[in-house]
C-alpha cells in the first residue's frame, strides 16, 4: 500500500487542483513531520493515477498545469487503500534500528555521544510537537491532522525514555 497514493487521492476528495494544489494541501498537513512521501513524487503520481483511470484531467492549462479531479475508481481506491491503512500493521522502518544491529562495531564513547546527541534531538522533538500540537487548527489544518502530530511526538517520547535508560547500561558496559 502505497502512502504517497492515499495521501494524493485524500487530497483530491475537496475537489480538483493541479499538482501544486495538491503539494500545498499536504503541506497543510504537516505531512513533513510523519512521512518520508518527496513532494517531487506527487506529479509523478498524479501522472500515474490518471493512466490507471483513477483520476481525470479536467483542466490542462498553459505551461504544462494540469488540474486532476477523482473519478470513481478513483474515489473507490481512496477508500479501500484508507481502510487497509487502518488494519494494516507495518514496522517503521528507522535508520536508527538499523545501525543498532552493529553497535558492537562502534567504540563505547562514539556510542554514548551518539546517545546523548540523540536524546538532545529527542527532547526537542518532543517539546516542539507539544507546542505544535496545542495550537488548534495551526495553518488551516483540520484538527484530526493533530492527532497525526501527537501520535508522533508519542513515538519521539517513547524512543526518548529508550535512550535514557540505554545510556546507563552502556555507561556500566551491559551493553553491547
Amino acid at each position: 500500500m502505497s502512502s504517497t497514493r492515499i495521501l494524493i487521492l485524500g487530497a483530491l476528495l475537496d475537489g480538483p487542483m493541479n499538482g501544486y494544489g495538491v503539494r500545498r494541501r499536504l503541506e497543510v498537513m504537516g505531512i513533513e513531520s510523519w512521512t518520508n512521501v518527496a513532494f517531487g513524487s506527487i506529479y509523478h503520481g498524479l501522472g500515474k493515477m490518471a493512466d490507471e483511470g483513477l483520476l481525470e484531467v479536467v483542466e490542462a492549462g498553459k505551461g504544462g498545469k494540469v488540474v486532476y479531479g477523482l473519478t470513481e475508481l478513483g474515489r473507490a481506491e481512496f477508500h479501500r487503500l484508507l481502510l487497509g491503512a487502518w488494519h494494516e500493521l507495518k514496522p517503521i522502518v528507522d535508520p536508527f534500528q538499523v545501525a543498532m544491529t552493529f553497535m558492537d562495531r562502534l567504540e563505547k564513547q562514539e556510542i554514548l555521544d551518539a546517545l546523548r546527541g540523540r536524546m538532545a534531538q529527542l527532547r526537542m522533538c518532543v517539546e516542539t510537537m507539544g507546542h505544535i500540537t496545542g495550537v488548534k487548527h495551526a495553518h488551516g489544518a483540520p484538527q484530526h491532522v493533530n492527532e497525526n502530530l501527537g501520535l508522533q511526538r508519542a513515538m519521539f517520547q517513547a524512543q526518548l525514555d529508550w535512550v535514557e535508560q540505554a545510556i546507563p547500561r552502556f555507561e556500566a558496559d551491559q551493553l553491547p
